[in-house]
């Protein structure tokens, strides 16, 4: 196409070089679109990318679990009765399948140390506790010293939706289930739910019957803010009438005690007060069943100022109630 830079005329004949009309040189027209053979780099306008809601930080203060790169969650319970906020915390096992020189493997992230502890005898527990499958000897009935009480309202933990698990209260009792057999869902409390220098009890109840290779019970000296990274988890099988102690590091958990057979466990679905006495002068915690010391370990790896807390795995609906916080 070229034009007459005089009468601006038009002419569609590229070998035609002047203007029919009054002589001028035409010059060719400039294209207002490429080629179609010119490919254009057209800039792509990105939507910031807006990161899940997160409830602390996994979805915990579960921040885990909520710890997303620990796939922690959280929602935070209200503090006390009504003014903590809950943080659900779930780990969501991880398959990861390993091929050739009998290196097959099926492992599940913060599940996986303890079934490599489960599968190897050489591994020992820590301070002061029995050996595995050893049966502890329960102690007389001890009832708390400490005098004020303060009573938590498991009502206002309730989560009404959650892709890690499941809450409800009903009939005076939170239940809780995790989504998987192979994952655990542990709910924290706020910065104002202390366990240290405290007396922590809780009354759980297996559902279903049902047996378990996690376990279920109760979470103490965590850390308020970054859940399933330093804390202790006092659990129980009722159904072995067992219990273990287990701590979180970022992104495992280890055991402290393993599986011991305990006759101070009520068996079946018959409820069972587990409780955490602190005692921060001589640095140890004393562990209670139905008010019968079971065990005693030195905490090394409770965080300072830490929150109690409750965790069911295994996908067992398992009951709370009569959450307290004893102190001086």
């Amino acid at each position: 196409m070229k034009i007459c830079p005089k009468c601006q005329k038009t002419y569609s004949d590229d070998n035609l070089n002047f203007c029919l009309e009054d002589g001028s040189v035409l010059q060719a027209m400039a294209s207002s679109t490429p080629p179609p053979t010119v490919a254009m780099n057209v800039p792509v306008t990105q939507q910031p990318i807006q990161p899940p809601q997160q409830f602390q930080q996994a979805d915990s203060p579960q921040s885990s679990w909520q710890q997303p790169q620990q796939q922690a969650y959280s929602m935070q319970p209200p503090k006390k009765s009504s003014k903590a906020w809950i943080w659900v915390v779930l780990i969501l096992g991880v398959i990861v399948l390993a091929c050739g020189g009998g290196l097959a493997g099926l492992f599940y992230i913060g599940y996986q140390e303890q079934q490599k502890e489960l599968a190897n005898s050489n591994s020992s527990p820590s301070w002061n506790t029995p050996g595995p499958g050893k049966p502890s000897t329960p102690s007389p009935n001890s009832p708390s010293g400490r005098s004020n009480l303060d009573s938590l309202d498991l009502s206002q933990w309730v989560r009404t939706t959650s892709i890690y698990g499941t809450t409800k209260y009903e009939g005076g009792e939170l239940i809780v289930s995790s989504i998987g057999s192979n994952s655990y869902y542990v709910i924290t409390g706020a910065d104002d739910l202390k366990s240290t220098n405290a007396d922590v009890s809780l009354t759980v109840r297996n559902v279903d019957s049902k047996a378990a290779r996690i376990g279920y019970g109760l979470v103490f000296h965590s850390d308020p803010d970054k859940p399933l990274q330093q804390d202790y988890a006092f659990l129980i099988d009722s159904m072995k009438q067992r219990y273990r102690v287990a701590h979180h590091i970022p992104g495992d958990e280890k055991d402290v005690v393993k599986w011991t057979k305990s006759s101070a466990i009520s068996s079946g679905s018959g409820e069972n007060k587990l409780e955490a006495r602190d005692h921060p002068n001589s640095g140890t915690i004393d562990l209670y069943i139905n008010g019968q010391l079971v065990d005693s370990i030195k905490n090394e790896y409770g965080y300072p100022g830490g929150v109690v807390g409750i965790y069911a795995g295994d996908a067992i609906p398992v009951a709370f109630k009569n959450f307290e916080i004893r102190t001086d």
